[in-house]
């Protein structure tokens, strides 16, 4: 049981890449979503645990903690895509997105950080190029992510040397989340070439690191923001 990782928006792009790439590599783990079809149907094809939550909701935490008291990792593979002129953001907008990106974040922490802390675990947050680049209309996201990297080092300082905290940085990936936007092929082939390697993400990119970073394979590495971004907020 204290070798499990919990994988959070296990049934996104991101997230159910990390929770084959664990489980094929031997580690076991407990998946976290809100659609019961669609995460059944990854954990029967796994053959892992899971809980069906919604993070938006208040008492969520406890739902999941029923289900797993004792965790190696946290992997909080959650996201939002929220664009917006400034102008038209509202109170609402940040609320939600703020909800949904940190303080759920906290709230799972708070709730397993003595599990972690006792299994000398390791916590992987995400974050966006955004939140380091500035892109118009991503004021509510990429405000949002910034306090997610705020928190990732914070939390690295607090919880050395027990727990390690770091936070992955993608561009824009092939998701579901990110499909109102790649559905014009025009326009996804447009933004594939702002990136120096002329293409999109794909879930499996993130991953990867994030079974690294969750792993003990990464055990000398903390407090760290790495982008997973084609080379677009370096090189481009």
């Amino acid at each position: 049981m204290a070798e499990k990782f919990l994988i959070f928006g296990a049934t996104g792009s991101i997230g159910s890449s990390l929770a084959e790439q664990l489980k094929n590599s031997g580690h076991d783990i407990h998946l976290v979503a809100r659609n019961e079809t669609e995460v059944k149907k990854i954990s029967n094809n796994l053959n892992c645990s899971f809980t069906i939550a919604d993070v938006l909701e208040d008492g969520f935490i406890n739902k999941v903690k029923n289900d797993i008291s004792e965790i190696k990792g946290i992997a909080y593979c959650v996201g939002s895509i929220d664009l917006k002129p400034f102008r038209m953001v509202t109170e609402q907008d940040l609320n939600k997105c703020i909800k949904l990106n940190l303080y759920s974040a906290v709230e799972i922490i708070k709730g397993y950080q003595e599990s972690l802390k006792k299994n000398n675990g390791s916590i992987v947050l995400f974050s966006t190029i955004a939140a380091q680049r500035g892109f118009a209309n991503h004021a509510i996201i990429a405000s949002t992510k910034a306090a997610v990297e705020g928190l990732t080092v914070s939390l690295a300082a607090e919880f050395a040397p027990n727990i390690r905290v770091n936070c992955i940085a993608p561009s824009l990936t092939n998701s579901k989340i990110a499909e109102p936007m790649l559905k014009n092929k025009v326009l996804a082939d447009g933004i594939a070439k702002t990136h120096p390697l002329k293409r999109l993400g794909e879930g499996k990119d993130s991953a990867s690191l994030a079974k690294f970073l969750i792993t003990d394979e990464s055990s000398w590495i903390t407090g760290q923001i790495i982008a997973v971004d084609g080379g677009r907020s370096k090189l481009s």
